[in-house]
C-alpha cells in the first residue's frame, strides 16, 4: 500500500441510516490505511450522523442522483486509487484489498466487481433480467469486456477518475463509466465479488421502470455520441431502404406505362432518399469530430502523472 491518503473509499448515500455505520466500519477494517468519504445526497434520516460516528469523512451533495454524487466525489477527492461502493451493505468489503492489488499489479484503469449473489433475495428478478439485457446491449454496441455493467462496486486509478467527464445524473452513471473505458480502450478487468441481500429495513433506491428507462436512454445517447458513423449510417440505411421499397412499384408502373400514378408516394420516396443522404453526411462529419474528442480524452488520461497505482 501507499501512504495513508493514497486510497480513498467513496460511498454515495441516500437514507442509509440502518447500514452506513456498519459499511464504514467494515471498510475501515478491510482497508485500515484508506480515507473513507461518505457523501450524503439529501438524506432525511441519520445517515450523516451514523457515518461520522463510524469515523468517515462526511460531505454533502445537494443535487439529487447518484451520478451527481459520483461527479462531485471525483472532482473533490485526491488519491492514487479509488474504491467506489454503495452504502447499502450488499457488497463485501473484504474483496476491496484484492481488487486494489490487481489494479496495482496490472496497472489497470478500472476494475468492476461482478456481483455473485449469495441468496435469491439479493437480486429482484426484474433487475436480473434488466442487467443481462443492458450488459448484452453495451457489449454488442461497444465491445464485450464485462458481465455486470451495473455493479456499484468498482476500483479506479487516479488517471481514470481525473480524466472522466461525467455527465450522468442518476443510476446510469455505471453505464457511462463502462462505456468511457470501452471507447478509449483502457485497461480494465472484472472480478467476482459476493453480493448479499439488503439488511432488514433498508430499501433499494433503484426504480425498476424509471431508472431502467434512464439507462436505456443513456445507452442510446452514448451510442449516438461515441459511435456516430454506425448510428447515422444505420438510420440512413433504414430511410434509404424505405425509399426503395416504396419506389419499387412506382418504377415498375413507370417502365410499363410511362406514367407516375401516385405523386405523393413519389415525393415521399424522394424525401426519404434525401434524408438518408443527410444521415450519411452527418455520420461522416460527426465521426471525425468524435475521433478528435476521443483523442482529447485519451490524452487527458495519459497526462495524469504516473504513480504506483497507474
Amino acid at each position: 500500500m501507499e501512504d495513508v491518503e493514497s486510497i480513498a473509499v467513496l460511498i454515495p448515500c441516500y437514507n442509509e441510516e440502518k447500514t452506513i455505520g456498519r459499511v464504514v466500519r467494515d471498510f475501515r477494517s478491510a482497508l485500515p490505511l484508506a480515507q473513507i468519504y461518505v457523501y450524503d445526497n439529501n438524506s432525511t434520516d441519520g445517515t450523516s450522523a451514523g457515518a461520522a460516528a463510524a469515523g468517515a469523512i462526511v460531505r454533502n451533495e445537494p443535487r439529487q442522483g447518484k451520478g451527481n454524487v459520483v461527479r462531485r466525489m471525483f472532482a473533490d477527492i485526491e488519491a492514487s486509487a479509488y474504491v467506489l461502493v454503495d452504502g447499502d451493505g450488499t457488497y463485501d468489503p473484504t474483496d476491496a484489498a484484492r481488487m486494489l492489488a490487481l489494479l496495482k499489479k496490472q496497472r489497470l484503469a478500472m476494475i468492476v466487481g461482478r456481483r455473485v449473489e449469495e441468496s435469491t433475495r439479493a437480486y429482484r428478478s426484474g433487475h436480473v433480467l434488466g442487467n443481462k439485457v443492458f450488459t448484452g446491449s453495451v457489449g454488442w454496441l461497444f465491445g464485450t469486456s464485462f458481465n455486470d455493467i451495473l455493479s456499484g462496486y468498482r476500483v479506479f486509478s487516479r488517471a481514470f477518475v481525473k480524466s472522466f467527464p461525467a455527465f450522468s445524473g442518476g443510476f446510469e452513471i455505471e453505464t457511462e463509466l463502462t462505456v468511457h473505458a470501452l471507447t478509449l480502450g483502457l485497461p480494465v478487468a472484472e472480478v467476482p465479488t459476493r453480493y448479499g441481500a439488503r439488511p432488514a429495513g433498508s430499501d433499494s433506491k433503484l426504480s425498476t421502470y424509471r431508472d431502467g428507462w434512464r439507462i436505456v436512454w443513456a445507452i442510446f445517447t452514448l451510442f449516438k455520441n461515441e459511435k456516430p458513423l454506425a448510428f447515422f449510417f444505420g438510420v440512413g440505411g433504414l430511410l434509404l431502404l424505405g425509399s426503395l421499397v416504396l419506389a419499387y412499384p412506382l418504377v415498375v408502373t413507370f417502365l410499363k406505362t410511362g406514367l407516375v400514378p401516385r405523386f405523393p408516394t413519389a415525393i415521399l420516396c424522394t424525401g426519404l432518399a434525401v434524408s438518408s443522404l443527410l444521415m450519411f453526411s452527418c455520420g461522416l462529419i460527426l465521426d471525425t469530430v468524435t475521433k478528435g474528442r476521443r483523442e482529447t480524452k485519451k490524452l487527458a488520461y495519459l497526462s495524469i502523472r504516473p504513480d504506483g497505482w497507474r
